[in-house]
């Protein structure tokens, strides 16, 4: 199918295919085009360029369907690489708990936080798992989102994590969307190993490893590295343990103290970082001399009323960055990628270019998916937004509050 948009107020987020993930002032830059027009063949970009221009470089006549875009904006979808969004139940009593004075780490002490969502969603069938999660991600495609990436760590059972990763498998199968899926079993202790923690660890190296290798379940393997969850030399173990299984690194490091999850996640070439509201000297050299990328998620710190990520310092010290979402029922329960725009620019004082870049060229980069997604490059997937009459990309995080999103296309074809 050949698919041919005209009038294009401003085509954003051009890249050439050798373009890789961006850092430090190039992170500033979007390359963008004025009263444009982008063609479309077989779901995968296939040109672009001036409306002046258009009559020289195409022939319009051969297009099936031709869709003037009246003075719209066009822009390549969000590519969110941290999600958690197969889940079972929600945790607003949490919330109103924080609301009065409870914090994150002394809920998760008393049964809460992530082992409340184990227990409610092991009593919950794969079935009922997945008509949740897919609503979810319809909704989170509808708001713009073109990848994503879905971890396990609900479950902190073999029964519960094979469980979770069959539901993102079947996800893979039924949705069009780029989807990565990412193991991670080091969530939390289960309760009945609070006092053996190296029997649950053991417990993921010998039984869930192998019945995911299995079955081939996970693209990633992910731990929570932080104080009162796994530290760094379990970390290490765990990680050291997926990678003989052919999955690399993504962890969760640093989101409440300074853990040593960077340095590990680094020594262990994590493909991703991801948390980083405690960074300091150390973790910033330690990622700038890394080919990790940090990935930030300000709307867990947003959710939570903790510090923001220092992402100024991160991107002036050269270091990869990449927005994602945190989608899940205790820490962030939204998957806006617009809003994670929005806080990247009132709370992390990215430009609009910066926090552009990192929700989608980078995010993409994030997921390892940079030669597909995450551009308006020819060649790469057709997933791409058309908003409604805004002015400029600016007026995405300016206006927070509304929904500028007036159509998504994946693959090229019109996401209903």
């Amino acid at each position: 199918m050949s698919l041919l948009f005209t009038n294009i107020r401003t085509l954003y987020g051009i890249q050439s295919a050798e373009s890789t993930v961006l850092k430090g002032s190039q992170l500033g830059v979007v390359a963008q085009i004025n009263n444009a027009w982008l063609s479309i063949h077989d779901g995968l970009i296939s040109g672009f360029g001036e409306m002046q221009t258009m009559s020289t470089q195409i022939d319009v006549s051969s297009f099936k369907e031709v869709i003037s875009v009246n003075d719209q904006l066009i822009l390549p979808t969000w590519c969110d690489s941290h999600t958690h969004i197969v889940f079972a139940g929600s945790r607003e009593d949490e919330f109103v708990s924080r609301i009065k004075g409870v914090s994150y780490e002394t809920i998760a002490k008393n049964g809460g936080g992530i082992l409340n969502s184990a227990k409610k969603l092991n009593d919950t069938s794969e079935d009922d798992l997945y008509i949740s999660a897919s609503a979810r991600l319809r909704s989170l495609i509808k708001m713009g989102t073109g990848a994503i990436e879905i971890k396990s760590g609900y479950g902190l059972s073999l029964a519960g994590e094979i469980k979770m990763l069959r539901v993102i498998k079947r996800l893979k199968e039924s949705f069009e969307i780029p989807i990565k899926s990412t193991f991670l079993g080091a969530h939390a202790f289960p309760a009945e190993f609070k006092n053996n923690q190296q029997a649950y660890i053991d417990l993921i190296i010998n039984e869930m490893l192998p019945a995911i290798q299995k079955e081939n379940l996970a693209d990633y393997i992910d731990v929570f590295c932080e104080n009162g969850f796994f530290n760094a030399d379990q970390t290490a173990e765990i990680l050291s343990a997926g990678k003989k299984y052919g999955l690399k690194a993504k962890i969760h490091a640093n989101q409440l103290n300074y853990s040593g999850g960077i340095q590990v996640g680094v020594a262990y070439n994590a493909v991703s970082v991801d948390h980083l509201e405690c960074v300091g000297d150390a973790e910033i050299e330690t990622l700038k001399n890394s080919n990790t990328i940090g990935t930030i998620l300000p709307s867990a710190a947003f959710f939570l009323g903790i510090s923001y990520q220092p992402a100024r310092k991160m991107i002036d010290e050269g270091i990869a960055i990449a927005l994602a979402s945190d989608f899940n029922p205790g820490s962030s329960p939204s998957g806006n990628m617009s809003f994670v725009f929005a806080l990247a620019c009132t709370q992390l004082k990215m430009t609009p270019e910066e926090a552009f870049n990192a929700v989608t060229h980078n995010g993409a980069h994030a997921m390892e998916l940079g030669k597909e997604m995450g551009s308006i490059t020819i060649g790469k997937k057709a997933n791409i937004i058309i908003t409604k009459k805004i002015p400029s990309l600016a007026f995405i995080p300016y206006s927070f509050g509304s929904n500028l999103i007036d159509q998504v296309f994946i693959n090229g074809k019109k996401y209903e």
